[in-house]
């Protein structure tokens, strides 16, 4: 399953070169995660209450071409099986059809300082059903 998510480069973001600063593309991934586990109707502030977090382990970026204030790009994104205790978020940045940034983020479900299994939360079982 894949999931895409259309945004608008602020000026803000962009560095003194006037391209987006390269630490604003997590921003971009992290907020395409967020919205489309909202959408699947994963309730992060839900999880936290109850002690339960998905937090991400490990991020690789491959930086390709730069974003500009103004432009209007795509965040895609698909989850990919890590395991009983781990998913993988692969996402890519198009902008015109042109891949401008790819990533790919290692999750675990954390209590406690403790990585759990996602089978023993039904609330987050369902991203290893998504996984290809």
């Amino acid at each position: 399953m894949m999931f895409s998510l259309q945004m608008k480069v602020r000026d803000y973001e962009c560095d003194v070169q006037g391209v987006v600063n390269n630490a604003r593309y997590l921003h971009y991934f992290e907020h395409a995660r967020h919205e489309w586990l909202h959408e699947m109707g994963i309730d992060f502030a839900s999880l936290a209450k109850d002690g339960l977090h998905l937090m991400l382990r490990r991020v690789e970026v491959d930086y390709r071409q730069p974003l500009r204030p103004g432009e209007v790009f795509t965040v895609h994104s698909r989850l990919l099986s890590g395991g009983r205790a781990k998913v993988i978020f692969e996402q890519w940045i198009e902008r015109d059809g042109s891949l401008c940034v790819s990533s790919r983020s290692e999750a675990v479900v954390v209590r406690n300082g403790r990585p759990q299994a996602f089978g023993k939360h039904p609330e987050l079982a369902l991203l290893v059903g998504v996984a290809e």
